[in-house]
């Protein structure tokens, strides 16, 4: 099954973090548009879960949670700068299944999707994977395969290869790099990519990927046959 989200927040530049870090696991999202249509568009969409905001134009995230368990029972993870413990109860109140304050971790978000789906769908850790070419990467374990022998990753190993899995044949600009890994790349030295880029190809050497990941200079790294 592939499972898809719904992002209810009128931060475009949020909904395009999240949406980002949403694919580098695998998860395809829609997000709203007209914000005084909120139940319409989910309805239409039919997620397997949303993540909403509180603050937003025309009606908060309590009235369309309310709007929303009237007939459905979707998992709701609220998305808020609001860390006041009423406004958590009101949420859970209304409906919510789980309650996340801004600033947040992706990471964390990730954990708290995946334990909802798992509850609600039988979601299987399985899915995690992605593959190219006769490599299988396991993004759960953290471990890459090809068939015959597997390979320990870092966390950050894991996700710059499941960048260049996600963007086969094309070249993933540094700059998308540094902010799929580390969120800002204005606080992290140039340095501590080709660091991590180097340790990653020494890695996947031992079982030939190396050969297939190139940095394009000037102007990225690139995953070709």
């Amino acid at each position: 099954m592939d499972y898809k989200l719904f992002i209810v927040e009128d931060n475009q530049e949020l909904v395009a973090l999240i949406k980002k870090g949403l694919a580098s696991w695998g998860f395809s999202a829609e997000s709203c548009q007209n914000f005084n249509q909120v139940d319409k568009e989910i309805a239409a969409a039919k997620p397997q879960l949303i993540l909403m905001d509180v603050n937003l134009p025309f009606f908060n995230g309590f009235y369309w949670t309310q709007k929303i368990r009237q007939t459905s029972q979707v998992p709701i993870i609220f998305l808020s700068s609001r860390s006041e413990d009423s406004d958590q109860i009101m949420a859970m109140n209304f409906g919510a299944d789980d309650y996340i304050t801004k600033p947040f971790n992706m990471d964390l978000l990730i954990v708290k999707i995946k334990a909802l789906l798992r509850r609600e769908y039988d979601f299987s850790e399985d899915s995690g994977q992605t593959s190219f070419l006769n490599y299988t990467l396991n993004l759960v374990d953290n471990q890459l395969w090809d068939g015959a022998n597997k390979v320990a990753l870092t966390k950050n190993e894991t996700k710059l290869l499941h960048l260049l899995f996600s963007h086969p044949r094309q070249t993933v600009s540094k700059e998308e790099i540094m902010t799929d890994l580390w969120e800002d790349e204005l606080f992290i030295d140039r340095n501590t990519l080709s660091v991590t880029l180097a340790r990653l190809r020494s890695k996947v050497g031992e079982i030939g990927l190396a050969g297939h990941i190139k940095t394009i200079k000037g102007k990225g790294v690139l995953l070709d046959d």
